[in-house]
């Protein structure tokens, strides 16, 4: 089950016009050996400096409870008993939306204070399946409201804070109160009947900058969405270096028939061998040339795979991951792969093992570091910094 299904979760988060901190916050956690996964957004009292660290002790403390499985008025009442109190209303405040879905089972969501949650399968909105309040004796003035859903592949969760819902009061009699839950709802089902596979990270930002454009830009709270999106897994795979046994190529060039999108070949060596065993040759254009860069051009394997040169062009997609740099910023073969990582949840490397001669060359820089090193910490950074699935297979 856990390899047949992907949560994607993300979140757009604006701050309001004029303050150097959100006052919104969101985290995301995955506990993988229960196949876990779990979301907190909260909105902090008022805005800036205050408001973030109301929000962010809020989210902290949420999501180490629903880790726990602490009863959800035990967590509620720990959480309002430790957040700061504020000077001007003499009240510690901070509403939620916590999201906790395990695979194969259904998700619980619990709120306070923030706009109800939308669930979406299709352009259809799907009522919870059971839903109850709870009011703290701690705090009589705040309710919870504790949903189970029943989410299934294709299924998307909406979560917003006020940012969202209230954007644009008394702008026009239309938005008397605002954009409301409904005109969330409204413009959700718009652009999914519009592109029913839009990413997580897209509609959450279309949600949020639809919000702001009421206002012409001007960002008049701290305005933020999360979107759950439960769906199929896409994967990529990266093939890189001859198999340690030539026997293996036939098997090894196999793993590339996923699709050109859903491939990259980096080694000149690694495309010979599936050039060889699949009978496709690797096709590079002339403005492929002319655009490179400082890295050798990326071709074309029609039909099977994007292929690019092998240790340089991997070592400078490492950097521009770990050093957070923008895709457009990389030479073409290298933006090429990031695009594709960006699109792909589950990356498989099937990486050869045989040494490359020319890596013995004492001339190569010292950087150039081994194969696998570089798989190896492409893994890491994709896995803690950017939330993918990787596999590693060595032939």
């Amino acid at each position: 089950m856990a390899d047949d299904v992907h949560v994607e979760m993300e979140c757009a988060l604006y701050t309001k016009t004029g303050q150097a901190a959100c006052g919104d916050d969101v985290r995301f956690q995955t506990v993988e050996k229960e196949n876990r996964y779990i979301a907190a957004l909260s909105d902090g009292l008022g805005s800036g400096v205050k408001a973030h660290v109301l929000s962010t002790m809020t989210t902290t403390m949420a999501l180490r409870f629903l880790r726990s499985n602490l009863p959800t008025l035990s967590s509620v009442e720990i959480i309002m008993d430790s957040l700061p109190v504020c000077e001007v209303r003499k009240i510690s405040y901070a509403t939620f939306s916590l999201f906790d879905y395990t695979l194969g089972g259904r998700a619980k969501i619990l709120e306070m204070g923030n706009p109800g949650y939308i669930h979406l399968r299709g352009t259809e909105e799907i009522p919870p399946v059971s839903e109850r309040r709870v009011v703290s004796s701690h705090w009589p003035d705040r309710t919870v409201r504790e949903c189970v859903a029943d989410v299934r592949p294709g299924d998307r969760i909406i979560m917003c804070s006020d940012g969202v819902t209230q954007a644009g009061i008394g702008e026009s009699k239309e938005l008397k109160f605002g954009l409301r839950r409904s005109g969330v709802l409204k413009f959700a089902r718009e652009r999914l009947a519009a592109d029913p596979e839009i990413s997580a990270r897209d509609l959450s930002n279309d949600i949020a900058r639809a919000a702001i454009n009421i206002t012409r830009g001007v960002c008049r709270d701290d305005t933020s969405c999360v979107v759950i999106y439960v769906r199929r897994p896409r994967v990529m795979r990266v093939l890189t270096g001859p198999p340690f046994h030539p026997e293996n190529d036939a098997e090894f060039a196999r793993q590339a028939t996923l699709g050109e999108d859903h491939v990259v070949v980096c080694g000149g060596t690694t495309a010979n061998i599936l050039e060889r065993e699949l009978g496709a040759k690797v096709k590079i254009s002339l403005s492929d040339m002319r655009s490179a860069g400082s890295l050798p051009p990326a071709g074309r394997i029609p039909g099977v795979a994007l292929a690019t040169e092998g240790i340089l062009t991997l070592g400078r997609v490492l950097s521009a991951l770990e050093e957070h740099r923008p895709a457009a910023a990389e030479p073409v073969a290298a933006r090429r792969i990031l695009g594709m990582i960006g699109a792909h949840d589950r990356i498989e490397f099937v990486v050869g093992t045989k040494v490359n001669e020319c890596h013995q060359d004492p001339n190569i820089p010292q950087d150039l570091e081994l194969r696998r090193s570089v798989v190896r910490r492409l893994a890491n950074v994709l896995e803690h910094d950017y939330r993918k699935t990787v596999k590693l297979n060595f032939y």
